[in-house]
């Protein structure tokens, strides 16, 4: 009876521990409600006029990656210590945990490209000018938009009513995509921030056969840069390159392993919520091609597109300190509409 009750204790324990996971990873808006109201609460007037733009304004669908002399948003160079614990906190609501250490990693490499350009940069180059912008009024009630950029970051968000309604563009960069080279800022050699999302694609590539590869392969020379960057939708264009039932079983895993990489940035509710969606349309829908030779060292890029999503991946930039092929830039978007806007 003793050992019974127990059992009954411990599966009740248990069962709620995993209903409170349950609700906190369904409702990843509610948590960016309440820590993009407590950055708010922290600014002072005149922070509030640089953060805080309407949701409507057109700036809200702007969005890019390259350096830029001005961005939208306050700058984290330009907050107290306590607003950039709450800007961070904010993140960390908005990403998984992989998806935040991705982000904040990209921002530690700004370190390292002022140092291999010796401060003398057509650009600056500073870890702290990322750009956070708030459209709009969080609350439980409202539709409210969060825009997180800089230099090789874009990350945007809207919430309606608690709920993460959209989570793109989700752009993700890195120079050097793999640091060879050593530095003085804390950063070690070896470092790859975006290793999964060159390696699995890699690993894939290389694995088809000569006829499979006929139709993945679309070029032998990779294209400088991804579709559209900072369009305020995804290209549309139908997909390209060998589809999903094309593949062995031994591809098809490595292809949803490199999607999950991506997918999975995001909070685990809407990670899941993206993987869900792949297979409802059909994993036969999806289509894998590659552009550029299929070893590193040489420019290559790739995309892997289905009904609900796009990805795209380009290496074909030498990294700062000259390495060739040595800087990454790759995206995630909703093929139904970014920012919450559907396509038409």
């Amino acid at each position: 009876m003793r050992r019974a009750f127990l059992t009954m204790i411990g599966s009740f324990l248990l069962l709620s521990s995993v209903g409170l996971t349950y609700f906190a990873l369904n409702n990843p808006g509610e948590s960016m409600t309440a820590a993009a109201q407590a950055f708010v609460d922290s600014l002072d007037a005149e922070q509030k006029k640089t953060a805080l733009i309407e949701y409507g304004t057109p700036e809200r669908l702007g969005w890019h990656f390259i350096p830029k002399d001005h961005r939208k948003g306050l700058q984290i160079k330009h907050m107290t210590e306590v607003q950039r614990e709450k800007t961070q906190q904010l993140l960390k609501t908005a990403l998984s945990e992989m998806g935040y250490s991705k982000a904040t990693q990209i921002m530690e490499l700004e370190k390292v490209l002022n140092e291999f350009e010796g401060g003398k940069g057509r650009w600056a180059r500073d870890h702290q000018r990322y750009y956070v912008t708030i459209f709009g009024t969080p609350s439980q009630d409202s539709k409210w938009g969060l825009s997180y950029e800089g230099h090789h970051l874009s990350l945007n968000f809207v919430v309606e009513k608690g709920r993460l309604v959209s989570t793109t563009p989700q752009f993700y960069a890195s120079n050097p995509a793999l640091v060879k080279n050593e530095t003085k800022v804390g950063v070690k050699v070896g470092t790859r921030v975006l290793a999964k999302e060159e390696t699995l694609a890699f690993d894939l590539v290389q694995s088809l056969e000569p006829k499979q590869a006929k139709v993945a392969i679309l070029a032998e020379k990779a294209p400088k840069e991804i579709r559209e960057p900072g369009s305020a939708q995804p290209p549309t264009a139908a997909p390209e390159g060998i589809a999903y039932g094309k593949l062995t079983l031994d591809q098809r895993n490595t292809l949803l392993n490199l999607i999950d990489e991506y997918a999975n940035a995001m909070p685990a509710l809407i990670a899941k919520q993206r993987i869900d969606r792949l297979h409802y349309d059909g994993l036969d829908k999806i289509h894998f091609a590659w552009a550029g030779p299929t070893e590193p060292g040489i420019g290559h890029y790739y995309r892997v597109q289905g009904p609900s999503f796009l990805i795209e991946f380009v290496n074909t930039q030498p990294d700062a300190a000259g390495n060739p092929a040595n800087h990454i830039h790759c995206v995630w978007r909703d093929m139904h509409g970014d920012f919450a806007i559907p396509i038409k």
